[in-house]
């Protein structure tokens, strides 16, 4: 099942090396699974009085991070959805930035955020575990760069560990 293997360089743009090169070889559905028992113990582990803390000024809170974890899973997941079902609409490019300031996470309890994360990877488990060797190896167009719906499942993966290696080493 291809889902399993590493997406080929060309099933996605250069800048999502950055991602895809942090997961390790093998299943990556399983490490999404394990993904989600890792990250649920890590943020249920962080104290309220710690979510408004920034590592330096103008960076993100806590909160604001767990918040784009979510929403950025939840961008990627749905052009898997599109790119898996053969739709050759061009996905626009999304300004993270703007996601963050536009949300609010600060009025958020850490918890309701950490269920957010929690609930956004079942559904994204829940959208990839079937799709067909066909599906996974679609290619469509986000951002003005080709990506294959099994290159978003690994840029899933390899940004939660992004997130996650900041929040250890910058926040915690």
């Amino acid at each position: 099942m291809p889902i399993l293997s590493r997406p080929a360089t060309t099933e996605f743009s250069q800048y999502y090396s950055r991602y895809i090169d942090r997961v390790p070889d093998g299943d990556v559905l399983g490490t999404l699974e394990a993904q989600q028992r890792e990250t649920q113990a890590l943020l249920r582990s962080i104290p309220e009085s710690r979510a408004d803390h920034r590592y330096a000024p103008g960076k993100w809170s806590i909160r604001e991070v767990l918040g784009h974890i979510a929403d950025t899973e939840r961008i990627f997941a749905y052009r898997a959805l599109r790119v898996a079902r053969g739709d050759a609409t061009h996905l626009p490019a999304f300004d993270e930035n703007a996601y963050v300031e536009n949300a609010d996470f600060g009025s958020r309890p850490l918890p309701a955020l950490a269920d957010d994360v929690q609930v956004v990877r079942a559904a994204t488990l829940s959208l990839l575990r079937p799709l067909s060797d066909e599906e996974l190896g679609r290619i469509g167009t986000a951002s003005d760069s080709p990506i294959s719906a099994r290159a978003l499942a690994w840029i899933i993966a390899g940004h939660e560990l992004h997130h996650v290696a900041i929040l250890r080493e910058r926040y915690l």
